[in-house]
């Protein structure tokens, strides 16, 4: 039976904190403080932005938040957003949410988790210093995700040479 053993990853969780325009930039750097300070209690990280800076269109934050269902991280962060910035005004609304790559199993984990696969995974290092990633799955799986797709999304987390065999 192939299994997926996801591990904890870490995602970099965005929100559009002021897509109107309406947050004066001492209020969007009040927030921004609040917010960083919210986030350390929570386990996140704010990674710092000047808001006031940027046309409301693309005033976002990002959080670093450990964990692996998508959904929860983006709830926690509109909470967090709403409590900073929604008391000054504005409306949060959720961004788009990636998961930073370290190149490790639970990196090659959680991309197939992401395609609904499970897998096994196996790594083997090379003279070169490189490594070889042979990721086994199922045929059925295949059927309804093409091959060519988990190739390239492995490929890019791992950044190193995938092989797929199948089962």
């Amino acid at each position: 039976m192939l299994a997926t053993l996801v591990g904890m990853r870490t995602a970099v969780v965005r929100v559009r904190v002021d897509p109107e325009g309406e947050l004066t930039a001492a209020q969007l750097n009040t927030a921004m403080a609040a917010l960083a300070d919210l986030a350390a209690a929570a386990g996140a990280e704010l990674i710092e932005n000047n808001l006031a800076a940027l046309p409301p269109s693309r005033r976002e934050v990002e959080l670093l938040m450990s964990g692996t269902d998508a959904a929860k991280l983006q709830e926690t962060a509109i909470a967090l957003c709403i409590k900073t910035f929604g008391e000054l005004g504005g409306r949060p609304e959720p961004g788009v949410l990636t998961y930073v790559s370290h190149g490790t199993d639970d990196d090659a984990y959680g991309v197939l988790a992401g395609f609904g696969l499970a897998g096994e995974i196996e790594r083997t290092p090379t003279d070169e210093g490189w490594d070889i990633v042979e990721v086994t799955l199922r045929k059925t799986d295949l059927e309804r995700v093409p091959e060519s797709r988990i190739h390239t999304a492995l490929e890019a987390s791992l950044n190193c040479e995938v092989r797929i065999r199948t089962v």
